[in-house]
């Protein structure tokens, strides 16, 4: 079994590689996003710390939502969506795969600019190491709760919008608890009940959603 998770996770990623425009498109979005705050705004410090958890966290999620409907189209198309549901392998486990090469590309890399690109925001160096580890653990149960909706509107016209529609909802409590572990620990709070509450959601979504998911996915397939 991890053999066969190994092996689909190399082939998500290797195939994403391939097609770089896709990938580059969520990191170039984030960053756009964020940079474009601090020139709308104003130079003014106190604005900018206070306004930064929530910029930086909306882009995250939003630019995580990007890659979405990339996650299970392509292998419906080719049919190879259908060949995992056939296999000796639980489906569960290549939607674990593909949720971990989805948050490897399009998570990973908002994990690590989120910290550089908060000095815009004048964040003393501890907001940016919460900021950091909130992602960390906030962005895989974007994956994890996005994957639910990329499964439920497979096939369907408009997906892309019905996704939308269908996990923001479910991402509100990670994006008040992502942005407030940053907002205390800037206002000289500790912020770790937050990080535990992201942990708890996280352990959750990593339980339950890819279940959810590949219910889902076979009900597409149907």
């Amino acid at each position: 079994m991890l053999n066969a998770f190994a092996c689909m996770a190399r082939r998500d990623v290797t195939l994403a590689l391939r097609r770089r425009a896709d990938v580059l498109t969520t990191v170039f979005f984030f960053i756009l996003v964020v940079t474009l705050f601090p020139l709308g705004v104003g130079p003014e410090a106190t604005l900018l710390r206070s306004m930064a958890p929530g910029v930086l966290w909306v882009s995250a999620l939003l630019a995580s939502m990007l890659a979405l409907g990339r996650l299970f189209a392509q292998d419906h198309a080719d049919g190879t969506l259908e060949q995992m549901a056939l296999s000796a392998e639980p489906l569960v486990l290549f939607v674990y795969a593909k949720v971990a090469a989805h948050w490897l590309l399009s998570g990973l890399p908002l994990v690590l600019l989120a910290p550089m690109l908060g000095l815009q925001f004048d964040l003393p160096a501890s907001s940016l190491a919460v900021l950091f580890f909130s992602l960390l653990i906030g962005t895989p149960v974007l994956s994890l709760l996005g994957a639910i909706g990329a499964a439920l509107t497979l096939g369907v016209r408009g997906g892309g919008v019905l996704v939308a529609l269908l996990v923001l909802p479910l991402y509100i409590p990670v994006l008040i608890f992502g942005t407030g572990a940053v907002g205390a620990k800037a206002s000289g709070v500790d912020g770790s009940a937050h990080l535990l509450l992201l942990g708890a959601m996280l352990a959750g979504a990593a339980a339950l959603a890819p279940w959810a998911t590949a219910a889902a996915l076979r009900i597409a397939l149907e």
